[in-house]
């Protein structure tokens, strides 16, 4: 079949509908995993300027530098290391 191949790219781990079950919407997802996403971010960056001043939390799974921060941030949500609950 053209067009297909064997190993999909994408949200396909964790799966997309394990994670909607540790929320209560795909908009909060969003929200939620692009918040975690910037304060990974963050603390990457804080390591790279080599100060020794690091003021953010970082990965809370296991993870190498060439991991996207959303794809942590969803991992941590999907391991339940991080829970998401509304004000």
């Amino acid at each position: 079949m053209s067009g297909t191949t064997a190993n999909p790219e994408g949200i396909t781990s964790p799966a997309i509908d394990n994670l909607l079950e540790k929320v209560d919407s795909k908009y909060t997802l969003a929200v939620f995993g692009a918040a975690r996403a910037r304060q990974i971010n963050s603390y990457r960056q804080e390591l790279k300027s080599g100060d020794g001043n690091i003021t953010s939390i970082g990965p809370l799974v296991s993870s190498s530098p060439e991991d996207k921060p959303l794809s942590v941030a969803l991992q941590e949500v999907a391991d339940d290391k991080l829970k998401f609950t509304r004000e």
